[in-house]
C-alpha cells in the first residue's frame, strides 16, 4: 500500500515518465523551424510558498511548512517535453547553450504549447550562459604555474565558486585584498606569497576576460539521455542560510543542517513539507561558538552550534551531528524530536560524521588533525591523533584555540603567521568514511594523504595520494574507496587490498576545470556520483564500463556537497554555497534528480 501511495505522489509531482492525463506537453523549435532536443525547461512557481517568518525570518521551531517543487525536465529529439499538472500560478522558463533563455507564463503556453527560441551570437551573452568551471579555465593563462593555479582553486573556491558571476566581476587590488583577508578569516590557507600575488592579477585577469567575453571557452556538451531524466528543487531557508549538508532517512525524510543558523530542517521528499527544529544553544554559549570572530561581519546568523554533517543511527534511527563551533556532538530523535548534546573536553572543529556497524560516532575534528569515536554504550569519547608534518606543524596545531580568540579580539594573526603553500600547521582531516571490515578512513585534505585507524588496535597508518586535494571519501561494496581530489577534477579509487591507485578524470569541458567536493557510491547500482560543485552539476561514473554521464543542474551557481540515493534510484544534493546569495536567485534548495535511462 505504501508503495502504491509514493507512486501516485511522483506522478502528481511529474517525475515518471508517464504523467497524468491533464499534463502540458510543450513542444520547442529553434528560429530554423526545426524541432529542438535538449532544452532545459524549468517549471516554478512565481512566488514563492508562503510559509512562516516568525522566528526571524525563518519558520517557528516545530511548525509543519508546506514548500512548493520547481520542475525541471529536457526535451526530446522532437522537441518535445511534459510538464506536470499543477495548480497556480507557474512560469515557464527555457535553455539551451547557444539559444536565448526565455521564460513565459504557463497559463500562456496552455494555449500556444509550441515555443521558439533564438539563437545567440552575442559573445557577452554566450559566455554569460555557461557555468563556473569554462570561466575559470581561463585562468590557466593568467596564473601558468599549475601548483598556484590549484592553491587558488582550493583555497578560494573552498566554500562558492570562483568563476560565478559574483566572483567574475571586476575589482580593484585592494577589494581583492579585502576579499582574500575576509575569506582567510573564514578558514581559507592561501598562502602567505599567493595572498601578496594575486590580487593584481585577478584584477587584470578578470578585466581582460570582461573585456573579451569570447575568451571563456564552450562548456560540457548535453548528451541525449537527458531527454528521460527529471529533477526537482524545493526551496529552503533564505540567502543567510548555508545547507550544508543532509541524509536522507531510514524513516523516508530528509534531514538538512542549516549551517549558520542553527536549524535542521525534516523534509518529506515526496510532498515538499517540512518542519524545521531550531537547535538550543547550550548555557554559556556565545555567538560565534569557539570561533566568535570567524563571521562578526556576516550580516546575519545565529551560529552557536555551527551544525555541519550528519549521519544516522541504524539502532534507533538517530541523527548525529557534528557542531563544528563546539567541542561537542549533537543527537536528534526524529520521534521526540529532541536534542541531545554530548560534550568534549579536547578537539577542535567537528566536521564529518559517519557510525560504524557497532553504533560507534566516528568523526574528523578538522582542526586539531584528530579523529574522535563516540562510544553510544559506554558514553565515552575516545581521539585518535593523526602524525604530524613536523615540529612546527604540532606546534601551531596546539595553538590553534588561542589563535582564534586572538581573531575574535580582533588581532589580526594572519599578518604574523606565514601560511606556506602546502599550509603546513592545518593538515585538515576533513572526509571520513566506515569500510565494511569496521576500519576507519580519513581523507586528510592539506597533506594528499589519506589514513587508516583500525578499532581493534587503535593503528594509525597514512597513505600518500598521487593527486592533490582528498576532500570527501566513500567506500564501495567491495570495500574499495572512492575519493574526491578536489583541485584535480578527478576521483580516485583505492583498493586496500593491494594498495593500487585509479584516478577518473571528471567528464568536464574544459578539461581539468571542475571541484568535486563530494561523492557517494550507490551500491545497488554500482555506480559513482559525484558532485560538479564547479559546474553546476552531478557526474555518475559506471563502475563496471568506466563510462560518465553528466547532469546538468538548473541553477547557476550550484555549489553541492554532499550526494544520497533513494531506492527507487533518485539521486539527492543541496545547493550550499557560502555565502548563498552567490547562488541564482540567493536561493538553497534540495535537489533530486530521477536520471532516467542511458542510452
Amino acid at each position: 500500500m505504501k508503495n502504491r501511495t509514493m507512486g501516485k505522489t511522483l506522478l502528481t509531482l511529474g517525475l515518471l515518465a508517464s504523467l497524468p492525463a491533464m499534463a502540458l506537453t510543450l513542444q520547442v523549435r529553434g528560429d530554423d523551424g526545426r524541432a529542438l532536443g535538449l532544452v532545459m525547461v524549468t517549471q516554478a512557481p512565481r512566488e514563492p510558498a508562503k510559509v512562516d517568518e516568525s522566528d526571524n525570518g525563518y519558520p517557528a521551531s516545530g511548525q509543519r511548512q508546506q514548500g512548493l517543487f520547481e520542475t525541471t525536465g529536457f526535451t526530446d529529439g522532437r522537441g518535445a517535453v511534459t510538464l506536470p499538472d499543477v495548480k497556480g500560478d507557474y512560469t515557464v522558463r527555457l535553455r539551451k547553450p547557444g539559444y536565448q533563455e526565455l521564460k513565459l507564463p504557463l497559463k500562456e503556453l496552455a494555449t500556444h504549447p509550441v515555443v521558439t527560441l533564438k539563437a545567440e551570437h552575442d559573445a557577452r551573452a554566450l559566455a554569460e550562459q555557461r557555468p563556473s568551471n569554462a570561466w575559470t579555465a581561463t585562468l590557466e593563462q593568467a596564473i601558468p604555474d599549475a601548483s598556484l593555479r590549484k592553491e587558488f582553486l582550493l583555497q578560494c573556491g573552498f566554500c562558492h565558486q570562483q568563476g560565478s558571476a559574483f566572483l567574475r566581476r571586476e575589482r580593484s587590488v585592494s577589494e581583492w585584498e579585502a576579499a582574500i583577508k575576509r575569506m582567510v578569516r573564514y578558514g581559507s590557507r592561501l598562502s602567505s606569497d599567493a595572498r601578496k600575488e594575486l590580487p593584481a592579477v585577478l584584477e587584470q585577469h578578470w578585466k581582460t576576460i570582461n573585456a573579451h567575453p569570447e575568451q571563456v571557452p564552450a562548456s560540457t556538451p548535453w548528451a541525449p539521455y537527458l531527454a528521460s531524466a527529471r529533477i526537482t528543487e524545493l526551496p529552503l531557508g533564505d540567502r543567510f542560510s548555508q545547507m550544508h549538508d543532509f541524509i536522507l532517512h531510514s524513516n523516508g525524510l530528509v534531514y538538512v543542517g542549516d549551517n549558520l543558523q542553527d536549524r535542521l530542517y525534516e523534509v518529506n521528499p515526496d510532498t515538499g513539507a517540512y518542519t524545521v527544529y531550531k537547535i538550543p544553544p547550550q548555557p554559556g554559549d556565545k555567538l560565534g561558538g569557539l570561533l566568535t570572530g570567524r563571521l562578526n561581519d556576516f550580516p546575519k546568523h545565529e551560529t552557536y552550534q555551527g551544525i555541519h554533517s550528519l549521519a544516522e543511527s541504524k539502532k534507533d534511527g538517530h541523527v548525529f551531528i557534528t557542531s563544528s563551533y563546539q567541542r561537542r556532538l549533537l543527537e536528534f530523535d526524529p520521534v521526540s524530536k529532541r536534542f541531545t548534546a554530548h560534550e568534549m573536553d579536547s578537539g577542535f572543529y567537528p566536521h564529518t560524521v559517519r557510525i560504524d556497524a557497532q553504533d560507534r560516532v566516528w568523526f574528523t575534528l578538522a582542526l586539531s588533525n584528530q579523529v574522535a569515536m563516540y562510544d553510544r554504550k559506554a558514553d565515552k569519547f575516545t581521539t585518535y591523533d593523526l602524525p604530524f608534518r613536523s615540529f612546527m606543524e604540532r606546534m601551531t596545531v596546539k595553538l590553534t584555540p588561542f589563535f582564534f580568540k586572538l581573531i575574535g579580539w580582533g588581532i589580526p594573526v594572519t599578518n604574523w603567521v606565514k601560511v606556506d603553500h602546502v599550509s603546513t600547521g592545518v593538515p585538515l582531516p576533513y572526509g571520513i568514511e566506515i569500510t565494511p571490515d569496521g576500519k576507519a578512513w580519513i581523507a586528510r585534505l592539506h597533506t594528499d594523504e589519506i589514513a587508516s585507524i583500525d578499532p581493534a588496535t587503535g593503528q594509525v597508518k597514512m597513505i600518500p595520494t598521487p593527486l592533490h586535494g582528498p576532500r570527501r571519501l566513500r567506500a564501495d561494496r567491495d570495500g574499495n574507496l572512492w575519493i574526491a581530489m578536489y583541485n584535480e577534477s578527478a576521483i580516485l579509487r583505492y583498493e586496500p587490498a593491494s594498495g593500487k591507485f585509479t584516478a577518473y578524470d571528471l567528464p568536464v569541458v574544459p578539461k581539468g576545470s571542475d571541484t568535486p567536493y563530494a561523492l557517494n557510491v550507490d551500491r545497488t547500482r554500482q555506480q559513482v556520483w559525484v558532485t560538479g560543485s564547479n559546474s553546476d552539476s552531478a557526474q555518475c561514473l559506471d563502475i563496471a564500463s568506466g563510462t560518465w554521464r553528466f547532469y546538468p543542474l538548473p541553477r547557476k551557481a550550484t555549489f553541492t556537497r554532499e550526494v544520497e540515493f533513494g531506492r527507487d534510484g533518485r539521486v539527492i544534493l543541496s545547493s550550499a554555497s557560502f555565502p548563498s546569495w552567490h547562488i541564482e536567485d540567493a536561493q538553497p534548495t534540495l535537489i533530486q534528480l530521477w536520471p532516467g535511462t542511458a542510452r
